[in-house]
């Protein structure tokens, strides 16, 4: 990222160090304040920004303390017009841009004292309406898992991770982040890092034990056929050129196989998979919901609770169980 005007990298640290947000939430932090101060630059230029605008171009070099502090409420309200109108950006994305504006102007109003008035604080959040969560059923999770060829070079490492995803309701950092020594010599458990860097102990089950198994049998042999030496040794997942497995690189992969699996094109994110576990564990498990925060890392129940819908097959069930379901016409 570019060289940044003092005033966003303070409050970076301040994300980072205090508060302990993971670096890419520092980094979304970071490009919403980007893009709403270039918003105020261009248009105090008096430049209407359209579809066509290119914010990238928009240099941040007038952005300072002064600059910030200047910022009138009904500016922030012609701004998130703008991200509706213009950038077409959805309810839950405008929130969450709203959200960076106010905690910028809370840490320097608040922490730094250096702008003595808050122009976002009494604006209300965008109301985001609570959706059912996306995922896969059971069937389509075996079917998923079915999709890794055996033949590919790369089998024990793809089912492994996909089987980890599907069992285990881990994050995209959680499992990119794993290392060796996180396991346990019987491979009953993994100690993963979450948001905010706190740690918890993660169950494995039969399936994902047996994977695991597999995965490490063959992992080193890989590595050692590729013809490099392991960069990071300490590293779970490996790349094919023996470093840490990226995130991006763990995504094309899930991408790859729900192609592969006809279940492409539904809006079926790596996420997706953490929302298949906890869904499964909860209506096929019958799992309960305390418990499922604990395996998911939450740190409040009513985050868990999106995973307690009603499944159609509850439902169908319910309809069936009412004593008047076969009472019909003479």
């Amino acid at each position: 990222m570019q060289d940044l005007p003092e005033v966003l990298t303070t409050f970076a640290a301040y994300k980072g160090s205090i508060q302990n947000c993971s670096p890419l939430t520092v980094k979304e932090y970071l490009n919403d304040l980007i893009l709403f101060f270039r918003y105020i630059i261009l248009t105090r230029d008096g430049v209407k920004p359209g579809k066509d605008t290119d914010m990238k171009q928009v240099g941040l070099e007038k952005l300072d303390l002064d600059l910030a502090a200047s910022v009138r409420t009904e500016e922030i309200y012609a701004y998130m017009l703008y991200l509706a109108e213009v950038r077409g950006n959805k309810v839950r994305i405008r929130a969450r841009r709203l959200s960076a504006i106010k905690a910028f102007y809370k840490y320097h109003t608040v922490k730094t004292r250096g702008i003595p008035e808050n122009p976002a604080k009494d604006i209300d959040s965008p109301t985001v309406k609570p959706g059912l969560p996306k995922y896969l059923s059971l069937e389509e999770s075996i079917r998923l898992l079915e999709s890794v060829p055996r033949d590919d070079r790369n089998y024990e490492r793809d089912y492994c991770i996909l089987a980890m995803f599907l069992n285990c309701g881990m994050r995209l950092a959680e499992l990119t982040g794993i290392d060796l020594a996180d396991i346990s010599s019987d491979l009953t458990k993994l100690t993963v890092t979450g948001k905010g860097s706190k740690m918890r102990v993660v169950y494995l089950n039969t399936a994902v034990r047996d994977a695991l198994r597999d995965y490490l049998a063959v992992r080193q042999r890989n590595a050692l056929s590729g013809g490099k030496p392991i960069i990071d040794k300490n590293a779970l997942f490996l790349s094919s050129h023996n470093v840490r497995i990226s995130r991006v690189s763990v995504q094309k992969m899930v991408y790859k196989y729900l192609q592969l699996a006809g279940l492409d094109g539904r809006g079926i994110s790596v996420h997706k998979l953490r929302h298949t576990a906890a869904t499964l564990m909860y209506n096929e498990g019958n799992v309960d919901v305390r418990t499922l925060m604990n395996i998911l890392g939450h740190e409040q129940l009513t985050t868990t609770q999106i995973y307690t819908h009603v499944s159609d097959k509850q439902l169908e069930e319910a309809a069936a169980a009412n004593p008047l379901a076969e009472i019909t016409k003479k």
